[in-house]
């Protein structure tokens, strides 16, 4: 059974959960998480990536309990792919492959654009390339994320958000991946990382500074530029956050190598909706960029 480590990376206490096999020298899988979501939703990747021969991590993103609260409330784009690079560097992988879902995938283009060296390739799941998502936006789009406007009130969504043993946080989910049933101990993992005010309030300031952002040096110099590493991106095709047609003609914007794949059936939580389907995304990317050791010992 997968617990909690803890670490101190980038300067923050980080928690995580991890399978691998017995071997420590496997190669590294990072597996990071969105919102309102947790480490836990990869406790199936984790297990059968360690199967397949890999070392898989996944971390409980900064500000995401158990992971400390950044005591500067910097939960920017660039210091999340930062604090990529330092869980890379912890670990000891010279290059390790990066999976992140919703805002860890805007975490893994950081990484990737930050150090390209030390990543050996991204699977990006429910955000298009950054540059796509901000500057080109569709109607449909920015209709769809309303909830990022909403998100920049100070103090009430915080505490709407667990109003009514957290009704409107199960609405907002359902309104992402309308055909999902919400297991209950996925659920009950989500309420328990929101319990305390201060974790909603930190999960909310990854929303809040993306208006900073946009007037950053750093984000124009790094991740708005192509994709200089290998990358696969998923959308779900029933993504009513993120709308399959904004991964249309990004191309361009990945120089490495680009594949795109929809998962059929599947909203924006499309690894706990076709868990299959989106480990064997996965699993042959992360495959052509970290080939497994030649004989992989069981996962623990």
């Amino acid at each position: 059974m997968l617990e909690p480590r803890f670490i101190h990376a980038n300067g923050l206490e980080i928690a995580y959960l991890e399978a691998r096999p017995d071997d420590l020298a496997s190669p590294l899988v990072l597996c990071l998480h969105g919102f309102p979501d947790t480490a836990w939703s990869f406790t199936d990747l984790l297990q059968r990536l360690a199967a397949a021969g890999y070392r898989a991590v996944a971390p409980f993103m900064r500000g995401y309990t158990p992971s400390a609260l950044a005591p500067d409330g910097d939960y920017s784009i660039i210091t999340l792919g930062r604090d990529v690079i330092a869980l890379l560097e912890h670990f000891g992988a010279d290059q390790g492959y990066v999976v992140g879902h919703d805002w860890g995938a805007a975490a893994a283009y950081a990484a990737a654009a930050l150090r390209p060296d030390r990543v050996a390739g991204i699977t990006v799941a429910g955000v298009p390339h950054l540059r796509r998502f901000f500057l080109r936006p569709s109607r449909d789009q920015l209709k769809a994320s309303h909830y990022i406007f909403g998100f920049q009130l100070p103090r009430t969504p915080e505490r709407r958000m667990a109003r009514d043993d957290f009704a409107w946080l199960r609405d907002l989910v359902h309104s992402w991946s309308p055909n999902w049933e919400i297991p209950a101990d996925y659920w009950s993992h989500l309420t328990q990382a929101f319990a305390d005010l201060p974790r909603r309030q930190a999960a909310l300031a990854y929303y809040r500074r993306i208006p900073r952002s946009l007037f950053s040096r750093e984000l124009w110099r790094y991740l708005l530029q192509p994709v200089r590493v290998p990358a696969l991106c998923i959308a779900g095709a029933d993504d009513h956050c993120m709308l399959p047609q904004s991964f249309a003609d990004q191309e361009h914007l990945f120089s490495a190598g680009y594949r795109f794949e929809t998962i059929a059936g599947a909203g924006h939580f499309m690894h706990l909706e076709a868990p299959d389907a989106f480990a064997e995304a996965i699993l042959g990317a992360v495959q052509a960029a970290l080939p497994p050791l030649p004989q992989a010992a069981s996962a623990g």
